[in-house]
C-alpha cells in the first residue's frame, strides 16, 4: 500500500465516522441550548453537572468499544470469525452485569456525585430528576459501545457510523420535542437520551447477528464464552481500559469541581466550551476509531509495512484537520456560545475564555491519534500507565493553577494534560512496532 493509496483508504474509513462522530457533541450542544435558554442558570448547571458525571460512569465501561475493536480486528486478520461472535457473547455478559450493578446501587451513586458539589435546593432538585431517569439507560448505551466496537474492529465503519448517527439524531429529536412541545424541561433531556438509546442498541444488536450469520453459524456455547484462557485475556485488557478510561474521565469531572470552587457560573460557561472541545475531540477521533481497526489488522497479518504507512499518514490527516478546527472555531466560536446560552453573565464568562477552544484542537489531535493506535495494538498496560502519569501531573498542576489564576489556570492545566497523554504515549511508541 502506497503512501497515497493508504491516506485515501484512512479517509475512506474515516468520512463515516467523521459524520457520525459530529452528531455526538452535538446533542451535548442541544441539551445545552435547551438549558441554556431557559433563562434559569440552575438547569444549564444541574445538566451540566449530571451529564459530567454520567460521562464518568459511562465512558468508564469505554473498553466495552475499545477492547472489543482491538481484538475483533485482530481475528478479522486471522479471517476467525467463531471467535469475533465469542467476543460479542463475552462483552455482552459484561454489559448485563454492569448495568444490574450500576441500577442497585443508583442511590449511593447520586449522593456520592453530591459529596463533590455545593448546589442550590433548586439546581440540587434538577440534577436529581435527570440522575433518576438517566441511570436506566446503562443497558443501552453499553450495549452500543460493543455495536461501535464491532464494526469498527471488522473495518466497516459505514454501520458502526450508521448506529452512532441514528442514536444521535434520534437523542437530539426526542429530546427537543419533550423539552419544547412537552415541556417537561431537564426530565425531556434524560427521556430523549433513555429512548434514543434503547431504540438504538436494539436495533443494531439484531443486526449484528444477522450480520455474522453469514460467515459463522449461530451457536451459543457457554463453554466456549466462558473459556478461562480468554476471559483472562479479556479481563486484563478490559481492566487496563477500565483504568486508563476512569482516570480520563476524572479528569474532566474534575474539571467540572474545580470549576464549581470558582462558581455555579462558570461550571455552566465551562460546560458551554467544553461542548466545542468535545466536537472538534469526536471529529478528530474519527481518524483514531479508523486507525484502531487498521492497526490491529496489521498486527493480526503481521505487516510492518502497513503499520507504518497507517500510523504516518493519520498523523499527517490528524493534526492538519485539527488545524483546520482551531482555523474554524477561530470565526465562529461566539455564535456557538449565543446559540448555547441567552443568560447574559455566561455568555460574557465563555467569550474571555474562547481562546481556549481555539487552540485545543490542534494541540489535542496527537493524543487522540495515539490512542487509537494503541488501542487497536491492544497495549493496553501502556495506555494505562501513560494516562496514570498524566492525570497526576495534571491534578497537581490544575489545583495549583486554580488557586493562582482561577479559571484561567484550569484551562491552561486542561491544556498541559493533552500534551502530557501525547508524550507519555510516545515513549511506549516502539513496544507496539516491536510486536509485529
Amino acid at each position: 500500500m502506497s503512501d497515497k493509496s493508504s491516506i485515501r483508504y484512512i479517509l475512506t474509513l474515516s468520512i463515516p465516522i467523521f459524520f457520525a462522530n459530529l452528531a455526538i457533541p452535538l446533542v451535548g450542544i442541544v441539551d445545552t441550548a435547551l438549558m441554556g435558554n431557559m433563562s434559569d442558570q440552575s438547569y444549564l448547571t444541574a445538566t451540566s453537572i449530571a451529564s459530567s458525571f454520567f460521562s464518568l460512569v459511562f465512558w468508564s465501561f469505554g473498553f466495552l468499544r475499545m477492547g472489543t475493536v482491538g481484538l475483533v480486528s485482530q481475528s478479522f486478520g486471522r479471517n476467525d470469525y467463531k471467535s469475533i461472535l465469542n467476543i460479542v457473547f463475552r462483552n455482552l455478559l459484561f454489559v448485563i452485569s454492569i448495568s444490574i450493578l450500576l441500577i442497585l446501587f443508583q442511590k449511593q451513586l447520586l449522593n456520592l456525585c453530591l459529596i463533590f458539589f455545593d448546589l442550590s435546593i433548586d439546581t440540587k432538585n434538577k440534577f436529581n430528576e435527570y440522575f433518576n431517569i438517566r441511570i436506566y439507560s446503562s443497558l443501552f448505551e453499553l450495549t452500543i459501545y460493543i455495536v461501535v466496537g464491532l464494526f469498527i474492529g471488522l473495518q466497516k465503519t459505514k454501520i458502526s457510523s450508521l448506529a452512532i448517527g441514528l442514536l444521535s439524531i434520534l437523542n437530539i429529536l426526542f429530546s427537543t420535542i419533550l423539552v419544547l412541545k412537552f415541556n417537561l424541561n431537564i426530565k425531556g433531556v434524560a427521556y430523549g437520551t433513555l429512548l434514543a438509546t434503547g431504540i438504538t442498541s436494539f436495533l443494531f444488536l439484531f443486526y449484528i447477528f444477522y450480520y455474522l450469520r453469514k460467515y459463522v453459524p449461530f451457536n451459543f456455547n457457554l463453554e466456549e464464552i466462558i473459556n478461562t484462557s480468554k476471559l483472562k485475556n479479556l479481563l486484563e485488557i478490559n481492566l487496563n481500559i477500565f483504568l486508563r478510561t476512569i482516570l480520563l474521565t476524572f479528569s474532566f469531572f474534575w474539571f467540572t469541581y474545580l470549576g464549581g470552587r470558582i462558581g455555579e457560573e462558570f461550571i455552566a460557561a465551562n460546560t458551554i466550551l467544553i461542548n466545542l472541545i468535545f466536537l472538534s475531540a469526536f471529529i478528530l477521533d474519527a481518524y483514531a476509531f479508523s486507525t484502531e481497526g487498521i492497526v490491529g489488522y496489521s498486527i493480526g497479518r503481521k505487516n510492518k509495512l502497513l503499520f507504518i504507512k497507517i500510523v504516518k499518514n493519520s498523523f499527517i490527516l490528524s493534526s492538519l484537520t485539527g488545524i483546520l478546527i482551531s482555523l474554524f472555531y477561530l470565526f465562529f466560536k461566539n455564535s456557538f456560545i449565543d446559540f448555547m446560552t441567552d443568560i447574559e453573565n455566561i455568555r460574557d464568562i465563555s467569550y474571555q475564555y474562547s481562546f481556549w477552544v481555539v487552540l485545543l484542537p490542534f494541540v489535542s489531535s496527537f493524543c487522540y491519534q495515539l490512542d487509537g493506535i494503541f488501542i487497536g495494538a491492544s497495549q493496553t498496560q501502556e495506555l494505562r500507565n501513560a494516562m496514570f502519569v498524566s492525570v497526576i501531573i495534571h491534578l497537581i498542576s490544575s489545583f495549583m493553577l486554580v488557586e493562582g489564576f482561577g479559571n484561567q489556570g484550569l484551562w491552561i492545566s486542561l491544556t498541559i494534560f493533552l500534551i502530557l497523554r501525547a508524550l507519555t504515549l510516545t515513549f511506549y511508541f516502539n513496544r507496539i512496532y516491536f510486536k509485529i
